[in-house]
């Protein structure tokens, strides 16, 4: 054992092949009926079949066309509001889509770094931690979803490798009735990467920053001549270190996937990933009061890592009947073990001593799941009237043990001459606890559109939560069950071709805890967006007012938990993505919000809720200077990001520190298929106060330059 690492004895948990046979077994089960129809089709159709919606034939219309992301950073549909892909014009709320163009373009590494040019969205709150893709959006921590099904909260989950995804969809306000257990404020929706129609390909090379080196592959063909079958294999391996001392940031990453298309209306497509990360849970802070640089280390050594070692498996399977009546079933099976430990700071001395008092802290979390959903679609017309309606159900077993390490009493460590004394004596877990949290639902989504002008969405979904608890050390057990109802009226109205007005009202219902209620929220929007004939762009204003009932949260400063009754936020947003010209994009946000704790009497009543700053404001802007024969495409990027400061705590007693900070990218086209990019994070490197509790202060990441050398076929 190894005594650096939080002691491992977790209880065996469910035979992974089981699962995943049985993933294969439901899958198959569901696409047996419909390739016997498809085969049927063919057996008496002699000329083409209706192509599908999407242009790369990986589906119907119950299928989200993503063939476009790749080369433009403005998305034309999402299923950001809904498991049916829909115009992003029309749809009834703010979707913000970050296409795998603009992650490539702005060199975004994390999530955290693809999400925080988005309206309505906050990162870095908690400065230079790597522990988890730490992002709020209105407000409220996220839930995610892959392909349209439930991942988790960001907070306390896997950190996701964004070169494994299409794109990345962000839903502000609520989604239950679309999707199941989401927050008020907002969710993600991660697009997997699949198999197309063609050949395609990248490799690259990165290298900067902290010893960084990185090398990417994502490529693909037609096993089959007629392009029945086709593959898709895609991975990063990354070797490099934090910009603290003693650290490192290491990465495995693959994935591979395979799509059977037997006919031109249906699609199965299998993929597995595998992510492996050797890294560090941040700095652990440095003493009140002094003012070192980022790369100062006040923790162990001995004691300081985080490994996250990741399995996925996923199945998607749709199937169009014809006249109208599509069907599409996805599964996944996942098992992720994620460790982490350090010595963290947890009050500096004021008696001249020069010492910072320490605690230990670890965690080790085995995790499985398995989930699945059906829908079926059907689409009509009548007059002039344009129905789609999708009915559907999903399964969602997840299941986690937790070992928790918490000892206050670590050796202290003098700021001025760090002198350090090794990790804990014992690596034996303090706590241990197991969840298993069981969701049934059954939803349905009704879209009908009047005269091509007015589109009225209803959506109508009921989560029966099922969940139990144990406490590993001791073996007591508790358990509870929920039965939840959302919600969800959207109407948008074309005022012309290019510009649509929209009003919603939506709720939420997210998991709660042994032997309390739900935490509900409900949200009204009602917003304008603007998407012009004459080149690709997307403008969209919105104003909103959504509350969250029934809340427990974690203190930024004591990490203590306290109930709030309600929390109101009342908000505007702007967002613009526009590629203006050939050789200008440009990608804009402005976000306000007013946070107002509502509990009369309470000591928190009339506060900001912590973590939400009054005003934020980005703009990235993109111009491509052509080559002139001798000379090749040369593209300058500027970004800047201005975050107002928010408040730590609920007493609203201390606050971080506002900042504009400034990011930028060169990119040079050496030949036809190749280029050299240069991209650079906080360009000035600037530092402010992001976070800061009773032990120590945390500053926001420092400069950062990768340089990138592409081949693309």
């Amino acid at each position: 054992m190894d005594t650096n690492r939080v002691h491992r004895h977790l209880k065996p948990g469910r035979d992974a092949h089981r699962k995943i046979a049985f993933l294969g077994c439901t899958a198959l089960a569901l696409v047996a009926p419909a390739l016997a129809s498809a085969q049927d089709i063919n057996s008496v159709t002699d000329g083409p079949t209706l192509a599908p919606i999407v242009i790369e034939g990986n589906g119907t219309s119950t299928v989200l066309d993503t063939s476009n992301d790749s080369k433009s950073i403005v998305a034309t549909q999402t299923t950001g509001v809904g498991k049916m892909p829909t115009d992003i014009l029309v749809a009834p709320a703010s979707v913000s889509v970050i296409t795998s163009k603009e992650i490539e373009e702005r060199g975004a590494e994390t999530v955290e770094q693809v999400v925080q040019y988005t309206a309505g969205v906050v990162t870095d709150f908690y400065g230079g931690d790597d522990r988890y893709d730490y992002f709020d959006i209105r407000g409220f921590t996220p839930y995610t979803y892959r392909d349209g099904l439930a991942v988790g909260r960001t907070f306390g989950g896997v950190r996701e490798e964004p070169y494994a995804y299409e794109r990345i969809e962000v839903l502000k306000g609520t989604s239950s009735s679309g999707f199941g257990a989401a927050e008020p404020g907002g969710s993600v929706n991660y697009v997997t990467k699949l198999p197309k129609r063609e050949r395609f390909g990248e490799a690259y090379i990165t290298g900067g920053s902290f010893y960084h080196k990185e090398v990417g592959l994502d490529f693909g063909d037609n096993i089959t001549e007629d392009g029945s079958l086709s593959y898709r294999l895609t991975g990063k391996l990354q070797g490099a270190e934090a910009e603290y001392d003693y650290s490192q940031n290491d990465e495995k990453f693959i994935m591979g996937g395979l799509t059977w298309r037997p006919t031109d209306m249906t699609s199965l497509s299998f993929v597995f990933d595998h992510l492996e990360r050797q890294g560090v849970p941040g700095n652990g802070g440095q003493p009140l009061g002094t003012n070192f640089d980022r790369d100062k280390f006040f923790g162990e050594p001995d004691y300081y890592f985080l490994d996250t070692n990741r399995n996925v498996y996923s199945l998607m399977f749709d199937h169009d009947f014809g006249n109208g009546l599509s069907f599409a079933s996805n599964a996944r099976y996942s098992k992720a073990d994620n460790a982490f430990g350090s010595a963290y700071l947890s009050n500096t001395r004021t008696d001249g001593s020069n010492l910072a008092d320490r605690y230990f802290f670890g965690s080790d979390t085995s995790a499985e799941q398995f989930v699945i959903d059906a829908n079926l679609i059907y689409e009509t017309s009548f007059e002039n009237v344009d129905s789609r309606t999708l009915i559907g159900a999903d399964y969602n077993d997840f299941e986690s043990r937790n070992y928790g390490l918490y000892i206050p009493g670590a050796p202290p460590i003098n700021w001025t001459n760090p002198v350090y004394s090794g990790g804990p004596v014992s690596t034996a877990p303090t706590s241990g606890t197991g969840n298993e949290q069981v969701t049934k639902a059954i939803y349905l989504q009704q879209d009908m559109t009047f005269a091509d002008r007015l589109t009225v969405s209803l959506g109508l979904r009921n989560d029966w939560f099922d969940l139990s608890q144990t406490n590993l050390l001791t073996g007591a057990s508790s358990s509870g069950d929920h039965s939840e109802f959302t919600k969800r009226l959207g109407v948008s109205y074309k005022i012309t071709e290019e510009l649509a007005a929209f009003a919603s009202y939506a709720e939420s219902a997210a998991p709660p805890g042994i032997g309390t209620d739900p935490t509900t929220g409900k949200q009204y929007e009602i917003g304008i967006k603007y998407r012009p004939d004459a080149f690709p762009a997307l403008f969209t204003a919105s104003v909103y007012g959504l509350t969250k009932g029934n809340i427990t949260v974690y203190d930024s400063v004591t990490y203590l938990p306290a109930t709030v009754n309600k929390v109101r936020h009342r908000g505007v947003e702007l967002e613009a993505k526009a590629e203006i010209a050939d050789n200008f994009n440009i990608i804009a946000a402005y976000s306000y919000i007013d946070s107002r704790i509502d509990e009369p009497g309470g000591d928190s009543d009339g506060n900001r809720l912590m973590r939400v700053p009054e005003h934020t404001a980005s703009i990235w802007g993109t111009y491509t200077l052509e080559g002139d024969g001798n000379r090749g495409d040369m593209t300058f990027s500027l970004g800047a990001r201005f975050l107002d400061s928010y408040f730590l705590n609920l007493t609203n007693a201390g606050s971080s520190e506002s900042a504009v900070v400034f990011d930028a990218a060169f990119t040079y086209k050496v030949a036809e298929n190749t280029t050299l990019q240069l991209n650079a994070s906080n360009l000035f490197d600037e530092k402010h106060i992001a976070s800061q509790d009773s032990g120590g202060v945390y500053y926001n990441p420092g400069r950062a330059i990768y340089a990138t050398l592409r081949q693309t076929w």
